[in-house]
């Protein structure tokens, strides 16, 4: 009799928690006082339910290997003037590889041993006389172009996922396809447009100075110094406030990149009542920054994003404690994305659509009104045939299924786990399963009854010799959802989490609470036959 006490409590905070946890995603809306006490955590609908985007992307990793080359383009000057080696021209070449041009071959021997030393990523490939001097050419080692070409293709998902959680997408799939390919699926996108600028904007920042000498006619007429390029400007006239495209001359040299960034994000100019990005840098870029605007101090320093010129300020004195801002003609949603990619970084190469696919609510609300309708027609038939075999003690069996069902959607919203298609299906396998174990304690309890033993005796046997077999059958299959769940992906791990939810509530309703049920009417009622 204690134990049955005990039992009912704990069905009781059982349906409590189940109650808490539907109510959210039953009612349209809660009241004020719910959200301070109670959690308001919904069940998550998947993309084939609610709509949203689904996109494939290829990250151009060859891009980053070229960028990579570039780079140490200016390294490798910065040895030959370090080791006071001579030089003509440093400059890429086909094939992954750097030229450097000597005025003779004498100091050949002093630049292999200062790259093998310096730049060992670099291998020596030939040298030879050409007309402007003697050529030596120094190619990227083909396992460093692999381990960028990889190094590209994980820093790309993982930006574009931390660009995917500023955005506010609940419960997207990111995960890399093949080699150099990401899928994104984003569940409830409401403006497709602007979920694919913010993932496929490169956000490279670069901070250049100004060619002043460089005049808007020298422009015009293409008449630049080396080492200078025309840029695009986006500027906005103060009196129309309308935005201006002109074009600006830079120096090529990028004094500054955005990879020092710690954080961006919006601000109002309250006398143009216009928003700008501020930005902030770590302790390393603070210095650099500082550094910088202390010797050009006089001079314009362009703000350079993606190869457009936001801003370029006159540098008025130093500039410590690591801030700045970029200004321009923007709305507040392009600012507020603009600070969303700056946050989270910068792709190391560009990224190219390959498949696009907008999910619209309407076809995701058949999906679940059929999805629904076939869980419906399925239980209502195991309902009427519980009853139609096994009388009374198939209500019983009945009360545990939709308590089963109950449990499994609570289970969702209380683990922020997302309902898709396939976890439809896996409700549907669930309430099959529960039915298999009732159906197996309720044959050995006819069992017990034919072989003449009392409804007390007979319910005792017949649950004993059933639950080890319902164990069995059940933990069986919770390892196949539990490695469903651990390496499948999508679809998959949405079947895996709905059936290992309705795997160990079935355990629960099937062997607890239906023997609790029994053991009232027994014991409490005093039955002597069972409608079994």
């Amino acid at each position: 009799m204690k134990s049955l006490k005990w039992r009912l409590a704990i069905l009781g905070v059982v349906l409590l928690f189940g109650i808490i946890y539907l109510v959210p995603s039953l009612s349209p809306a809660l009241p004020g006082w719910w959200s301070k006490v109670l959690p308001e955590e919904r069940i998550r609908l998947g993309l084939d339910l609610q709509g949203g985007m689904h996109l494939v992307l290829e990250v151009q990793t060859a891009m980053a290997v070229e960028n990579t080359i570039d780079r140490y383009e200016e390294e490798a000057r910065e040895i030959l003037r370090e080791r006071r080696i001579p030089f003509l021209r440093v400059g890429t070449a086909p094939g992954m590889a750097l030229d450097i041009v000597l005025p003779g071959p004498e100091r050949q021997a002093d630049v292999r041993t200062a790259f093998e030393r310096e730049l060992p990523v670099m291998e020596w490939a030939r040298a030879d006389t050409v007309d402007e001097g003697f050529r030596i050419r120094l190619r990227m080692k083909a396992s460093e172009v692999e381990h960028i070409k990889e190094m590209a293709a994980a820093q790309a998902l993982e930006t574009i996922r931390n660009r995917v959680d500023h955005f506010g997408v609940s419960e997207p799939d990111i995960r890399p396809q093949a080699e150099d390919r990401i899928l994104v699926q984003l569940p409830g996108v409401q403006d497709p447009q602007r979920a694919v600028d913010l993932i496929g904007r490169t956000a490279l920042l670069e901070f250049k100075l100004v060619a002043e000498e460089v005049t808007p006619q020298d422009i015009q007429a293409g008449r630049l110094p080396a080492g200078v390029s025309v840029y695009p400007m986006r500027e906005e006239d103060p009196a129309t406030r309308q935005r201006l495209d002109r074009e600006i001359a830079l120096h090529d040299r990028t004094v500054m990149t955005g990879e020092f960034i710690t954080t961006a994000h919006v601000s109002i100019d309250h006398q143009y009542n216009t928003p700008y990005v501020s930005l902030e840098f770590d302790s390393q870029g603070a210095r650099v920054f500082e550094r910088i605007t202390g010797e050009h101090v006089r001079k314009r320093l362009a703000i350079v994003l993606d190869g457009v010129v936001y801003s370029a300020p006159v540098i008025q004195e130093r500039i410590s404690g690591g801030r700045a801002s970029i200004t321009g003609s923007f709305s507040m949603a392009e600012a507020r994305d603009l600070a969303i990619v700056l946050r989270a970084g910068a792709l190391p190469a560009p990224v190219t659509i390959l498949e696009q696919r907008t999910v619209g609510p309407a076809l995701g609300q058949d999906s679940i009104r059929k999805g629904f309708l076939a869980c419906l027609i399925g239980g209502i038939a195991i309902l009427i045939f519980m009853v139609f075999y096994y009388r009374s003690s198939g209500l019983i069996a009945n009360v545990a299924l939709v308590l089963n069902i109950a449990l499994i959607l609570a289970g969702l919203a209380a683990l922020g786990a997302t309902l898709t298609l396939p976890g439809i299906a896996g409700i549907a396998l669930t309430i099959g399963m529960a039915v298999d174990a009732n159906v197996l304690i309720y044959e050995r309890i006819r069992e017990e009854i034919r072989l003449g033993k009392t409804p007390r005796a007979a319910v005792d046997s017949g649950y004993a010799k059933a639950t080890r077999t319902i164990i069995d059958a059940n933990v069986t299959t919770l390892i196949a959802a539990v490695v469903l769940f651990q390496f499948g992906t999508g679809p998959v791990r949405g079947f895996a989490v709905t059936l290992t939810i309705g795997l160990l509530a079935n355990l629960y309703t099937a062997i607890v609470v239906t023997r609790m049920i029994f053991d009232y009417f027994l014991e409490e009622r005093r039955v002597r036959t069972l409608s079994i």
